[in-house]
């Protein structure tokens, strides 16, 4: 098969690398994020939590690194509009201090 120019031969290569890009991750209830490009953080945190919460995990700890604070900034505004947050804080020295967050998730009904 000969792959063309053509704007749809573009779309299909890119659908193709974005499944080649696609990660397994443990559902534990523990996401670190430094694997991750910062531009998948707003699908991936909502997603994960969904699955978390789906398998009755609802005590999460979400590593974003301490850097500049960019990345836990935007993980604290995802669960700020996250319906299924019960409730969420910065993590006790012992689980990551600030550069962890612990999501506390509702349960279902």
């Amino acid at each position: 098969m000969c792959h063309g120019n053509s704007k749809a031969d573009r779309r299909s290569d890119h659908r193709d690398t974005d499944w080649e890009r696609a990660v397994r991750l443990p559902i534990d209830g523990i996401l670190d994020l430094h694997a991750f490009a910062p531009g998948d953080v707003r699908h991936l945190v909502p997603d994960y939590l969904d699955e978390c919460r789906r398998l009755g995990i609802h005590q999460v700890r979400i590593i974003h690194g301490k850097g500049n604070g960019s990345l836990r900034r935007t993980v604290h505004a995802i669960l700020e509009r996250t319906a299924s947050v019960h409730a969420y804080r910065i993590a006790d020295l012992d689980a990551g201090s600030w550069g962890a967050t612990l999501v506390e998730l509702k349960r279902a009904l």
